[in-house]
């Protein structure tokens, strides 16, 4: 059984299954004194006894992986920060604390209940790759999150705990490409959330070089940085990013062991992971739970289970993996599991679809998200994008046009062309699971034999609120180019950047 937070509703012990709250408390920690009263900060100060080889030995033998979605394995992540580090100057902690998956509120319910854990994990990081600084980026809207933050960092800051290294907190835009790991990175120094060729460990935060005066150049981003080539070197410190949840996970894991860590999850999966659940389901919510745990007790749990006379026919992991069908919701819920059924775990912010959901609808709404979220650093990405979200909009709304089903076949195998960060990809592996999922919707969509469906709207979270989740309405308004004109320029929002410059104006 799980802790269950967001609609006042909590798991019970008499279900037979301990409650399971590693990282949600029962109440959310009021102060640094409440923190301290419970253990905390003790794993801070034995991390600092032991040295940062133990640190990170620690780590690694726990098998914590990354909680953003990708899943890399934590103590691998560390050791290759420390092994690149700059002879010239210290390393950089990120807090990736930009959550914009849609079906995703892990990362606020975290921050909402615990930011100490959080910043405590960041700083035992720090210390273990040779960082002097933590920067957290974080959307600007999330201002609760904003809020606990800043009185977590001046409470540890006044207690003494940060000495030597500097605290900032980054509010960056709404745009879905800030969460990306490199792209983030982009906003913390100044710039847009494009995402990079190189990985952090090889440019951190600061590396700034020159601007290109031919910004088409191959080797330039679309932010104007030069990138690092495959095998590129550089003076750069690296930079250490990290999810949330991620460095929610640490202290524990410095305190208690590697051993204790494992005595939940599976061998590849070790842990807890806080997942969030919404859609056709009798309610929305957060809840931890051990790795392992099958999907339907998750969604059972959190959700309550299908509505009232209705009957669930898939689930997404965000827009990030494949949708799972129905006969699979027994699958446990782990990354190799996941992964053996050809989808995947992600940042495990599950959206349920019923039986009456017009599943061409959301194939629809999953395509315009991504499309538009693109930022056109990539040309498949973008232009195939735009096209077959365009084809499935004329296909829901029964004005589907001849070749419209063969266009979107064709087109979701090159979309993913080149592309540097994972969005094209995902919108290959989704749109493609829903249409071999559902063939018949499609086929009669496209003949014009059943009437068009409303639009499913695809969107981040802003807010679970009394079992409700309340989805980012805004979006629907979103134009391809990153404005919300009336009109859509056609211009890209990688190819925007000297009209803001010249303007002032962001994007």
């Amino acid at each position: 059984m799980a802790a269950v937070r967001g609609y006042g509703v909590r798991a019970r012990e008499s279900d037979g299954m301990p409650i399971v709250t590693r990282l949600l408390p029962e109440l959310p920690v009021a102060s640094l004194d409440a923190y301290v009263e419970t253990g905390g900060g003790r794993a801070l100060v034995a991390a600092r006894a032991s040295g940062p080889e133990t640190v990170i030995d620690e780590v690694t033998a726990s098998g914590l992986r990354g909680r953003g979605g990708a899943g890399f394995p934590t103590g691998r992540k560390w050791s290759t920060v420390l092994a690149n580090r700059s002879a010239l100057e210290p390393s950089t902690v990120v807090v990736n604390a930009a959550e914009g998956e849609p079906g995703c509120f892990k990362d606020r319910m975290i921050l909402r209940y615990d930011p100490y854990r959080v910043i405590e994990g960041a700083l035992i990081a720090a210390y273990a790759v040779g960082a002097d600084r933590v920067i957290v980026g974080v959307k600007r809207a999330f201002e609760p999150e904003i809020g606990r933050l800043r009185r977590a960092v001046e409470e540890i800051t006044d207690a003494g705990w940060a000495a030597g290294i500097a605290f900032d907190i980054v509010e960056g835009p709404n745009e879905y490409l800030f969460g990306e790991e490199t792209a983030l990175l982009e906003v913390i120094d100044g710039r847009y959330p494009f995402p990079r060729l190189a990985p952090p460990f090889r440019r951190g935060v600061d590396e700034v070089v020159e601007t290109p005066t031919d910004v088409d150049d191959e080797t330039s981003s679309a932010a104007h940085v030069e990138l690092a080539g495959p095998t590129g070197e550089t003076i750069a410190p690296p930079t250490l990013a990290s999810n949330v949840e991620t460095y929610a996970n640490v202290p524990d894991i410095v305190t208690r062991g590697a051993a204790w860590f494992r005595e939940v999850g599976t061998e590849e999966s070790p842990g807890t992971i806080v997942c969030t659940v919404s859609g056709a389901t009798r309610r929305a919510g957060v809840g931890e739970f051990p790795l392992g745990t099958p999907l339907r007790e998750v969604l059972e749990t959190v959700g309550g289970g299908a509505r009232p006379g209705r009957r669930i026919v898939g689930v997404m992991s965000g827009v990030a993996n494949a949708l799972i069908p129905e006969s699979q919701l027994d699958t446990p819920m782990s990354y190799e599991d996941l992964a053996a059924i050809g989808s995947g775990l992600g940042a495990a912010g599950f959206i349920v679809f019923d039986d009456t959901t017009d599943m061409v609808a959301v194939a629809a709404g999953v395509s315009r998200f991504l499309a538009v979220e693109s930022c056109g650093q990539c040309t498949p990405c973008k232009q195939d994008g735009l096209i077959i979200s365009d084809a499935l909009e004329r296909i829901r709304e029964g004005d589907a046009r001849a070749n419209d089903l063969d266009e979107v076949r064709s087109r979701l195998g090159n979309v993913a062309f080149g592309a540097r960060c994972n969005l094209a990809t995902q919108h290959q592996l989704v749109v493609d699971s829903i249409m071999r999922l559902f063939p018949d919707e499609f086929e009669r969509h496209a003949r014009h034999t059943i009437p068009a469906s409303p639009p499913y709207h695809v969107a981040a979270l802003v807010q679970i609120l009394r079992g409700q989740a309340i989805v980012d309405q805004r979006e629907a308004l979103k134009q391809p180019d990153w404005s919300f004109d009336e009109e859509y320029s056609g211009k890209l929002p990688a190819g925007r950047l000297d009209d803001h410059r010249a303007t002032a104006e962001p994007l």
